[in-house]
């Protein structure tokens, strides 16, 4: 994508999205309600920036840029800072819009300094079907990230209620009832979305590919993550996993995600990268 954006026009918006960050925290730490609205809006001129480069890259590539690592971790970060936005807007919770952008600002800054050589899927093996199964296997890890920031919510809010030292810095948390809310719906959604794009995943290996082995790294890695949020899912419906336990455990399952995300193309046999 260097080609679609000019490398200082791109750490220009990084550095802006710093900037957001730190009013963010500035607001939290003294409650500067100034400071709030302008983080707000700084991150959605981020958002409207990184919408308009992706928005020239599908216009000049007839594609959707999630055919590499390079261009899925972009992708993702856009996904992160459009959640963000959308809780902003919607939700009207201040705590996990920070620790969400804090996650894009992460993945933004990955995308800025890695370096752009990673292999692009051929073009003839580009079809919908694939396009739809790495479309779907992102937005569910976005859907999953969002179950990683309500956990870490959770158990903040938890040690807070526990010690008895609740100040009025800790009044935007939401409540445990609806922190563990938000985990069930995100865990719940993003285990759809990465089902189907397995499904997906699955049917155009094998009608496209000559050679596919069930225990190739990334497939098996993929499905391990799929069937370890239903477990957790399952466990916390029948009342086995709760509590402190249930987040630490979406904690650790996202750690996982995150390994799966970066480690699964170099270990892949088929997988470009994702």
């Amino acid at each position: 994508m260097v080609h679609v954006m000019t490398a200082g026009l791109y750490e220009f918006m990084v550095i802006v999205y710093a900037v957001s960050i730190i009013l963010y925290i500035v607001d939290y730490l003294y409650k500067v309600p100034k400071a709030k609205r302008r983080a707000f809006w700084l991150v959605s001129f981020v958002w409207v920036a990184q919408t308009l480069f992706l928005a020239n890259f599908i216009w000049e590539t007839k594609r959707f840029p999630i055919l590499s690592l390079y261009e899925g971790i972009f992708f993702y970060a856009w996904l992160l800072i459009t959640i963000s936005i959308a809780l902003h807007c919607f939700a009207r919770a201040d705590l996990p819009v920070f620790f969400v952008n804090i996650l894009g600002f992460v993945f933004m800054t990955i995308h800025t300094f890695a370096p752009n050589e990673a292999n692009v899927v051929a073009t003839s093996m580009v079809s919908e079907m694939l396009l739809i199964h790495i479309g779907f296997g992102i937005v569910a890890y976005a859907a999953f990230s969002i179950s990683f920031v309500f956990a870490i919510l959770y158990m903040l809010l938890y040690r807070v209620l526990k010690q008895k030292k609740f100040s009025t810095q800790w009044t935007r948390l939401p409540s445990l009832d609806t922190t563990t809310k938000w985990i069930h719906f995100s865990t719940l959604v993003g285990i759809c979305l990465l089902g189907i794009s397995l499904i997906l995943g699955s049917e155009w290996a094998l009608l496209t590919l000559e050679d596919v082995s069930i225990f190739d790294f990334k497939i098996i890695g993929s499905f391990i993550l799929a069937l370890m949020y239903s477990v957790i899912l399952y466990a916390n419906r029948t009342g086995r996993l709760v509590g402190t336990t249930y987040a630490w455990v979406h904690v650790y399952t996202y750690m996982f995600l995150i390994l799966n995300f970066f480690l699964g193309n170099s270990l892949s046999n088929f997988h470009v990268w994702y």
